[in-house]
């Protein structure tokens, strides 16, 4: 099996460093001609240094996705430049909170105005011009919060459960001109958002007690997760959220079936935070 994406232009937000970064760079190694949008000049410079260093096709913008008319614009120079937009990935997303009680207007504004309201501004503008191709791809970020939230997340649970749902509305609206949309909801990868890998070791065990699969994620796992869905091999998937947490609370207590394999000899638990090892 190959996935074969040669010759097809992607925009990406929020892609100067991340997870987005990464979908970005492995969309580009398949032949995607691949459009970078970032808030931060310096991460989308670097990004382009990439692009020349390794030979890959497309261009990078300064783009907030709260704005309208920064999206109109870009949007516009893509399918000028280009032609069409084959894939959208709506990537850019921030992670303040604090609880309830002392969660200030500001943050859970900013949440929902980037999560929630940059994916619709950024559907909303590619949406037309998929609709005259009679074809595309839209994946949105959601979180495993939009499945089980956690303390003092109200205001990013939020926000990422809107944005499943939002692909679940949107996905039967476009449904009818071949394009299909979904949203993926990472787990445990460690980046600057999160700190996962900067936690104290006690912290970081409790953790990954919750994974099936004991480790953490890498940001390479969602990248081939959107080529995937970006491919011909997923065009019969469309209005749904796909897990990729590594099982996180796939069952009550995941360390158990840890525990009893290494009582059986079968396991070895890693005492520090970032095993190298792929145990299990």
């Amino acid at each position: 099996m190959h996935i074969d994406l040669t010759g097809k232009v992607a925009i990406v937000t929020g892609a100067g460093r991340g997870i987005g970064r990464v979908i970005a760079s492995a969309l580009a190694r398949e032949g995607v001609v691949t459009v970078v949008t970032d808030i931060k000049e310096a991460d989308l410079a670097d990004v382009q240094k990439e692009f020349d260093r390794e030979g890959y096709k497309g261009s990078t913008y300064l783009c907030d996705v709260r704005d309208e008319r920064q999206i109109q614009h870009v949007v516009g120079q893509v399918t000028d430049t280009y032609g069409r937009i084959d894939i959208l990935v709506n990537n850019a997303g921030v992670a303040g909170g604090a609880p309830v009680d002392v969660l200030s207007e500001e943050v859970w504004d900013l949440n929902l105005d980037i999560n929630l309201k940059g994916t619709f501004l950024m559907c909303k503008a590619v949406a037309p011009v998929m609709k005259r191709q009679k074809s595309g791809r839209i994946m949105n970020a959601a979180s495993f919060a939009a499945i089980v939230p956690s303390y003092g997340s109200a205001a990013y649970a939020s926000s990422k459960a809107g944005v499943e749902q939002f692909t679940r509305v949107l996905a039967g609206e476009l449904g009818p001109w071949n394009i299909a949309v979904n949203c993926y909801a990472p787990g445990m990868i460690p980046t600057d958002m999160n700190h996962f890998a900067e936690l104290q070791e006690p912290q970081q065990q409790r953790l990954l007690d919750t994974l099936t699969l004991r480790r953490w994620g890498e940001k390479s796992d969602v990248a081939h997760l959107i080529c995937f869905l970006a491919s011909d091999y997923a065009g019969y998937i469309t209005g749904t959220m796909i897990d990729i947490s590594g099982g996180k609370l796939a069952t009550q207590i995941p360390r158990v079936a840890y525990e009893k394999a290494a009582a059986e000899g079968a396991y070895e638990f890693q005492e520090r935070g970032r095993s190298d090892e792929r145990s299990g």
